[in-house]
């Protein structure tokens, strides 16, 4: 029986696609614009377009159609339309450039808009000067592939997101490069999806914000010169791994920011050149583990707040502060690092220091208390306190150290 009915599909599926036509769109072809072509055709057809402008307002697509541009042709929203509606499931758009949609806070008006709809591919398009590039209105199973979005707001309300997400599930945006918008990549309720290989570049706030996504990975990403790298809020079971975080600068700026998080794991990134490479606030069970910390203003700051959280074998490489907390009782596990800091000893040989590190200096809580004290950074004064704090621990946390700290970096 079994056997029967995947005969049945089979041969359903071959008649579906000997069905399935392509009609052409351009200057020399039957129809002159998509608005036509898209009268004309059924489920399962695929629609060619010519190079050249189109200017067709708001293009509804209500059935499952495949939209292929040749020669990139331009759907110009001018500055005033949405440009392109998704009403239907199993649709492809892929070729095409996308420019100049309208600008509306209100309606959140994208160059591709999505509406409750499955499995729609959007794949190697280019987006210039569009209010929100991409946006997924409860999704699921869709896939945004190698666009690239540029946007030039110059401020936070006239700019939306470059690929946007909400309330969407199982959602694939690999391989895009987004900068200029407000956030590069923005997900808000949207569950067990992945990020992989996109690069986030000069956006005005984060290049990833995400709030109460739960069971998303983000693998292999690069997140460069934003305002500040990642936003992760009210979240659990965040994988992050084999990320870049570099040169993510400013008074509140950092690689991630982590609120509210609980049984993640931060694996495998480098954290280079950030103002703090990773600040955790009401951070628990998360496993940062592999990671290099090098040259950032902070490595981390780990609020008090933050409990039951392992930071193992990572590297911390010429930061200012390795380690900054605003408390007293830190209950972390930090061991088994590698700190160019340490000035311990290894009489065994075994790559272990033989006295525990202790990553904290007192300097660096007296900032975190009072940041104008950073003008006597690097004084002789600021040496001394160090120092006597080192031998003599008293302000700084008493359980936040590294027993086992290495002698040697890992190789990551």
């Amino acid at each position: 029986m079994k056997t029967f009915l995947f005969i049945v599909a089979c041969l359903l599926t071959i008649s579906f696609k000997c069905s399935a036509k392509t009609v052409r769109v351009g200057h020399y072809q039957t129809y002159h614009s998509i608005h036509e072509a898209l009268a004309a055709v059924e489920n399962g057809d695929s629609i060619w377009v010519d190079g050249g402008v189109y200017r067709e307002k708001n293009i509804v697509i209500n059935k499952s159609i495949t939209l292929i541009g040749r020669d990139y042709p331009v759907l110009d929203g001018e500055h005033s339309y949405q440009i392109v509606s998704i009403r239907a499931d199993y649709v492809t758009i892929r070729g095409f450039r996308l420019i100049n949609s309208g600008v509306s806070s209100l309606d959140d008006i994208a160059a591709i808009k999505i509406y409750e709809r499955r499995n729609v591919t959007v794949a190697d398009n280019i987006f210039e000067n569009t209010f929100f590039g991409i946006y997924s209105q409860s999704g699921l199973q869709c896939t945004f592939e190698n666009n690239k979005l540029t946007a030039s707001a110059k401020t936070e309300q006239q700019s939306g997101n470059g690929i946007h997400c909400w309330k969407s599930d199982s959602m694939k945006i690999i391989g895009n490069t987004i900068s200029g918008h407000r956030d590069g990549i923005y997900f808000e309720f949207v569950t067990n999806s992945v990020i992989w290989r996109n690069m986030c570049y000069n956006n005005m706030r984060y290049g990833l914000h995400f709030m109460f996504s739960h069971n998303d990975s983000y693998i292999s990403n690069i997140f460069k010169q934003n305002g500040a790298g990642v936003s992760v809020m009210f979240t659990h079971g965040v994988r992050m791994f084999n990320n870049y975080f570099e040169d993510n600068w400013g008074d509140a700026a950092y690689g991630i920011f982590l609120k509210e998080i609980t049984d993640s794991y931060i694996i495998g990134n480098k954290f280079i050149g950030n103002t703090s490479g990773i600040y955790m606030e009401g951070t628990n069970r998360v496993l940062v583990e592999k990671n290099q910390f090098q040259n950032n203003g902070w490595g981390m700051k780990i609020q008090a707040s933050c409990v039951d959280n392992t930071i193992t074998l990572n590297n911390f490489l010429s930061n200012t502060f390795d380690v900054a907390t605003n408390g007293t009782l830190v209950e972390n596990n930090f061991n088994h690092n590698y700190w160019d800091k340490y000035e311990g000893y290894d009489l065994n040989k075994d790559n272990t220091g033989d006295v525990p590190y202790r990553p904290v200096s007192l300097y660096s809580m007296i900032i975190e208390q009072n940041p104008a004290a950073m003008m006597l950074f690097r004084s002789f004064m600021t040496s001394l306190l160090d120092k006597s704090e080192k031998i003599f621990p008293t302000l700084t946390p008493e359980n936040l150290k590294d027993n086992y700290p290495l002698m040697k970096p890992l190789h990551l």
